[in-house]
């Protein structure tokens, strides 16, 4: 088992305070918007072994802030002799032994997730992700085509798709999946701002899929001019009504005269108790609006955005990829097993997201599994494998390694499905 040195991303969107506060660390002043558990190229964990206790033989020594096991909220290695390694340098060394022969058999010689922290201040983009054939189709084309992959306008940075999973923590709020036309056509009528209305009567009289496309289509591609005025009038009206308006309201507040606050208003408002949480699949829109959770996703950076940003908007693709349905947001609570494992249930395999709440003066609970595991501690001080966690550490477990679990706290537990 080894202890995890994780980096945290300071995204402008990220709240100041609750990762801090999570973690029992001062505020910086600057957004800390998600910490990354995993082996994810981007911001890959950290960790220290002693020599001859993995497959390359390597001497580690613990230093700097891995020495205590504090999570290094700049991102930056310690400073000691050395010995700190990247979880992905660890995998690669010997995948079967890290990730166990069935998972590399499965998803390949690599971890197929990304576990995080993540701390909304102010709304994410409004976005959907594709699903895992248009992810290798769009990819592929964008290849022949010669997009290089940091290019602004490229759209596909993988051949993955990138099913997500968010559990409140804190009280927390998000936008999932389109509303039914009518409740949408209400909401947006009820601002009495002219320039709607075309939207309002298409809601109305065409078909569920057609006018959700139809509407979806015309905001986005608006003149921006007069789009922008129009997103001023409906957030002046959504302050001065509140209630049911006022999200689209603070939504504004952050995106002054963006075209993604009127589409915001098509999809279903959501608000997570903690431990609760929500499932977003392939082609279904969705923002995070605010608030702390434990977030797990597969391994891609493949984003389409709606609005909400200033970064490209591919409009002729995320049409393609959007599934213009009505469907409730689905709100997911864990499934309890005799064992006391809490298991939210998803329909994919790359991930498998579950939590204990460990009494005090509990019985161990032994966490042992043929894959491998990254272990979070998210409340209390429970003793994992001997050692004590905090809220904000976490580890990593390699496949079938012997682990036990003890002592009051809260631990989410991230692994796969083989």
């Amino acid at each position: 088992m080894d202890r995890l040195s994780n980096t945290v991303r300071p995204y402008a969107w990220g709240s100041t305070t609750a990762i801090p506060e999570l973690l029992g660390t001062a505020p910086t002043g600057e957004p800390q918007a998600e910490m990354w558990m995993g082996a994810h190229p981007g911001a890959p964990s950290r960790l220290t072994r002693p020599a001859g206790t993995d497959a390359t033989g390597v001497a580690g020594s613990v230093t700097g802030e891995g020495s205590t096991g504090t999570p290094d909220p700049t991102g930056v290695a310690g400073s000691g002799a050395g010995g700190e390694r990247s979880l992905t340098d660890v995998i690669a060394a010997d995948p079967e032994r890290e990730l166990g022969a069935a998972a590399v058999r499965t998803f390949g010689p690599r971890l197929p997730f990304l576990l995080k922290l993540l701390a909304a201040g102010a709304p994410l983009s409004l976005q959907v992700h594709p699903d895992l054939a248009q992810a290798q189709e769009g990819y592929a084309d964008e290849e022949r085509r010669g997009i290089p992959i940091d290019a602004p306008h490229r759209t596909y940075k993988d051949a993955n798709h990138k099913p997500e999973l968010i559990c409140a923590l804190t009280p927390f709020d998000g936008l999932c999946g389109f509303r039914r036309p009518a409740e949408a056509a209400d909401l947006i009528a009820a601002l009495g701002v002219d320039s709607l209305k075309p939207y309002v009567d298409l809601l109305r009289a065409r078909p569920e899929d057609g006018a959700l496309r139809e509407v979806l289509t015309a905001i986005l591609t608006a003149d921006p001019d007069e789009m922008a005025h129009t997103v001023a009038e409906a957030a002046e009206a959504a302050e001065r009504l509140g209630g049911a308006h006022a999200p689209y309201a603070q939504i504004a507040h952050h995106y002054p005269g963006d075209p993604g606050v009127i589409a915001a208003m098509l999809l279903n408002y959501v608000q997570l108790q903690p431990g609760e949480a929500m499932f977003l699949g392939a082609g279904v829109p969705h923002a995070y609006l605010g608030g702390l959770g434990v977030e797990i996703m597969a391994n891609s950076d493949n984003v389409l955005r709606c609005g909400l940003t200033p970064k490209h908007v591919d409009v002729p693709e995320l049409l393609r990829i959007v599934r213009f349905e009505a469907t409730e947001p689905g709100i997911l609570r864990p499934e309890a097993a005799p064992s006391g494992e809490e298991v939210y249930e998803t329909p994919v395999d790359e991930f498998r997201l579950s939590r204990y709440v460990l009494p005090s003066g509990g019985a161990p609970v032994d966490l042992t599994a043929a894959t491998a595991q990254i272990l979070l501690c998210t409340a209390g001080a429970p003793q994992v494998g001997g050692t004590g966690l905090a809220p904000g550490e976490s580890v990593f477990v390699p496949a079938d390694e012997a682990v036990e679990a003890a002592g009051a706290g809260t631990l989410f537990r991230a692994t796969v499905v083989v």
